[in-house]
């Protein structure tokens, strides 16, 4: 498998020759690529980028108030810590630093731009994949590897989930998806309504109002949310006496910590954790705005996830009267804004549907082993990273309750020992194996929100025991991740059925 990083070998009828192909240049995709650069050098691979520019998430997303949803000391790599002033980050600032770590890391020549993964078939003969690459402007190629890192992400960049609602043909205004904000929407003095109450509508309803628009937030029903400062004061204080990057490392562990703390405490107390978000709540607002029904949800904290508010800057447009908040279901669309089930009418010149996400897994692409396809919903997880009866394949996915990278950087590694066990033998491969796993009816995130909810039936399930379940906590995959035997009796090494030779030998095995 020895070859120069990056350089491909000629295979049979001119296909295209890789060790490692990774699926997305984002937040993952980098992160992938520079463990891949350290921990398995000698490696040949590149990454596979189906937009024209690094970043994922942070290139695609350009609405107003785009911003981090967690915390940058957890958010940035461990490799390079977060030094910006900002705790909660704009998501220019957060593209900012991708790019300079692709530069940096010399990662950027590894990457093809404009060519988009539509189908791999693994041959359990070779021990290899074959992908079907769809470019941008050009007949489609051929690649075959040993091994596909899927980072990908978790929803589909072509669309958010936007419903349908009765009568918008009648609306005299624009109907915008923040997933594909108009570039140079002028929204000064305009009545805008925002229907959805996630994490984008909290984090557009400010930067609208910034921008001198008369919002109004509609939601079907409340989000727990919680505001905390833009500017850490552990870390102000650590970078006066401090290298700028220690600072950084040692707040990453406070907000690790204090996040996981809080979570586990809504999981095993929800009552006292209603109790401290509605007292936290209460004090932001002020005694002119009551709680409820605006800041009442019906779940328990962290049934869904916890919205974070920078500066509370939500509540500070609430208090000043830059934006109001209506509760209620859309009945149709007016020519002049929105009827609600209830009889009442929004006035509105934009409309922002802040519907939320469509979840993909895998990015649409198709699974097929051995020549019979193998769709997600039919396989178990495996550590939250690999699939029952897909071979060689690992497929980072984040934290539901913490920063993305946190886990992305664990499953990345753990990649790297696979692959640095495989390389002894150039026709071993691993494929999880189920049998005797009773499968539950759950995905990854372990969360009920609404676009969770609508991909149900497309996600692989959970099984009733580990390894065969998502974990969301870092501490203890910290722990299995790093230092669990790669040989757990779950996860098979096998040899290709076309080569001759013993079984891998279980002592190669981390």
């Amino acid at each position: 498998m020895t070859q120069v990083p990056g350089e491909a070998r000629p295979g049979e009828a001119g296909i295209e020759e890789l060790d490692v192909v990774v699926v997305g240049a984002g937040l993952s995709g980098i992160c992938a690529a520079h463990y891949l650069q350290r921990e398995a050098a000698g490696l040949g691979f590149s990454i596979l980028e189906s937009r024209a520019a690094i970043g994922g998430t942070w290139d695609l997303f350009r609405y107003p108030g785009v911003r981090s949803d967690s915390d940058m000391h957890t958010l940035s790599y461990a490799f390079r810590p977060w030094t910006g002033e900002r705790a909660i980050a704009d998501g220019a600032e957060i593209l900012d630093y991708l790019r300079a770590t692709a530069r940096d890391e010399g990662l950027e020549r590894h990457i093809r731009f404009r060519q988009r993964l539509r189908r791999a078939s693994w041959d359990s003969g070779t021990a290899r994949w074959t992908l079907t690459v769809e470019r941008e402007g050009q007949a489609p190629a051929l690649l075959r590897c040993r091994f596909l890192v899927m980072c990908s992400g978790y929803y589909a960049y072509d669309a958010g989930h936007r419903p349908r609602f009765d009568g918008e043909e009648r609306f005299a205004g624009a109907i915008v998806h923040p997933q594909a904000w108009p570039e140079g929407l002028g929204v000064a003095g305009k009545r805008v309504l925002v229907i959805g109450s996630g994490a984008t509508a909290m984090s557009l309803v400010p930067a609208l109002a910034a921008q001198g628009a008369r919002v109004c937030m509609l939601q079907r029903s409340p989000t727990w949310v919680i505001a905390r400062p833009a500017r850490d004061w552990l870390f102000r204080g650590l970078r006066r006496v401090l290298p700028a990057t220690l600072a950084s490392r040692l707040a990453r562990w406070k907000f690790l910590w204090r996040d996981l703390a809080f979570f586990q405490l809504a999981r095993r107390a929800p009552t006292l954790a209603r109790w401290f978000l509605d007292w936290k709540a209460r004090g932001e607002l002020g005694a002119g705005h009551a709680l409820d029904p605006d800041f009442r949800p019906r779940y328990d904290p962290w049934a869904q996830r916890l919205c974070l508010l920078r500066d509370g800057d939500l509540f500070a447009c609430l208090r000043d009267g830059r934006a109001t908040i209506a509760n209620g279901e859309v009945e149709s669309f007016t020519p002049d804004g929105v009827r609600l089930l209830d009889g009442r009418e929004l006035a509105a010149d934009i409309v922002v549907t802040a519907t939320g996400l469509e979840m993909e897994l895998l990015r649409g692409i198709e699974l097929v082993v051995d020549g019979r396809a193998r769709p997600l919903r039919e396989a178990i997880g495996y550590r939250g990273c690999m699939y029952s009866g897909i071979p060689n394949l690992v497929s980072v996915f984040g934290y539901a309750n913490a920063s993305w990278t946190l886990r992305a950087e664990l499953v990345c590694r753990y990649a790297c020992r696979l692959l640095q066990r495989l390389r002894h033998d150039a026709s071993a491969y691993c494929v999880p194996d189920a049998e005797g796993v009773r499968a539950v009816d759950a995905g990854p995130l372990d969360l009920d929100a609404g676009y969770v909810r609508r991909a149900r039936d497309k996600l692989p399930k959970q099984g009733e025991r580990q390894p065969w379940r998502t974990l969301h906590n870092y501490p203890l995959d910290w722990l299995r991740f790093r230092f669990a035997r790669l040989d757990d009796g779950a996860l098979r090494f096998r040899r290709a059925t076309g080569a001759a030779g013993p079984p891998v030998p279980p002592a190669l095995a981390g």
